[in-house]
């Protein structure tokens, strides 16, 4: 994974684990990629409900995983991830 893209996962991962609404829309977009039949989708105009710097990063992870020849799951990030389950969607197994 490119530095760059890395860099605004770990901003992403971060967001998430707040308590705001972009935290929740952040969350979402984090846990469509993670599991969306488990965990929920993300709904596209959320990208005008959170700040555009946000929106930028979420951009530039989805753009990764576009070109990604096949699922790309960060296993080094699996921990936040099941936080972020257990945070936003505890009534899940994640």
């Amino acid at each position: 994974m490119e530095e760059r893209v890395r860099f605004a996962l770990e901003k992403l991962l971060n967001i998430a684990h707040a308590d705001t609404g972009q935290a929740r829309r952040v969350a979402n977009f984090l846990l469509a990629w993670w599991n969306a039949d488990a965990l929920g989708g993300f709904d596209i105009p959320d990208l005008f409900a959170v700040d555009r710097d946000v929106s930028e990063d979420m951009v530039t992870v989805f753009t990764y995983l576009a070109r990604e020849e096949d699922a790309f799951y960060p296993t080094e990030y699996r921990g936040e991830m099941e936080s972020i389950i257990h945070r936003w969607r505890p009534q899940t197994d994640g």
